[in-house]
C-alpha cells in the first residue's frame, strides 16, 4: 500500500463514525487484495504474500470485533472464515483466483456496511482531531490541502 493511500485511511479513520469504521476496514481489505492481485499477475511472489498476509490481518480484525449478541455476527463469522481460507489457499498455491473470489464474497457484504453507513449518524469515534479542508486553493495539477485547528502540541502533557 503506498503511503499517500495510508495518509487517505489515516484522514478517514479521524471523523469515521462506527459504521464508516467498518466500511473504511472493507476498503483498506480489498485494496490489500487488489495490491495481492496485481502482485501475482507480475510474478512477484513476495509482494503477493505480503498483501495476503496484511489482507488476512484485516479480515481477523473483522472477526474479532462482531457483536455476537446478535444473531447476524454468527453468519458473517463463517463468510469470514470461508474468505479467510480462501487467503489462505491463495498463498499455498499461489493463485489470484482465490484473491478475486474473495473479493466478490467480501463485496455483497462491503455494500450492504456502506448503506447501513450511510444511515448511521452518530458522533465520530475520535473526538479533538484536526479538520482537513480540502478545496480552499489548487496549484497546478493538485488539490491543496489544508488542517484547521492545529495545536503546538498534540501529545499528553506531564
Amino acid at each position: 500500500m503506498t503511503q499517500e493511500k495510508k495518509q487517505e485511511f489515516t484522514r478517514r479513520l479521524t471523523c469515521c463514525n462506527k459504521g464508516e469504521m467498518i466500511v473504511i476496514m472493507y476498503d483498506i481489505l480489498f485494496d490489500y487484495l487488489e495490491e495481492g492481485i496485481q502482485a501475482g499477475e507480475q510474478q512477484n511472489y513476495q509482494v503477493f504474500k505480503a498483501a495476503v498476509g496484511k489482507a488476512s490481518q484485516v479480515l481477523r480484525r473483522l472477526m474479532e470485533d462482531l457483536d455476537f449478541s446478535y444473531d447476524i455476527s454468527g453468519n458473517l463469522y463463517a463468510e469470514y472464515q470461508f474468505v479467510n481460507k480462501l487467503l489462505a489457499m491463495a498463498v499455498c498455491k499461489n493463485t489470484m483466483q482465490n484473491l478475486r473470489d474473495a473479493q466478490r464474497v467480501l463485496k455483497n457484504l462491503y455494500d450492504a456496511f456502506k448503506e447501513a453507513a450511510q444511515q448511521d449518524h452518530s458522533e465520530p469515534l475520535m473526538q479533538h482531531t484536526q479538520q482537513v479542508v480540502a478545496g480552499m486553493t489548487y496549484q497546478k495539477g493538485s488539490l491543496t490541502e489544508t488542517l484547521q485547528g492545529s495545536e503546538s502540541s498534540r501529545g499528553f502533557l506531564a
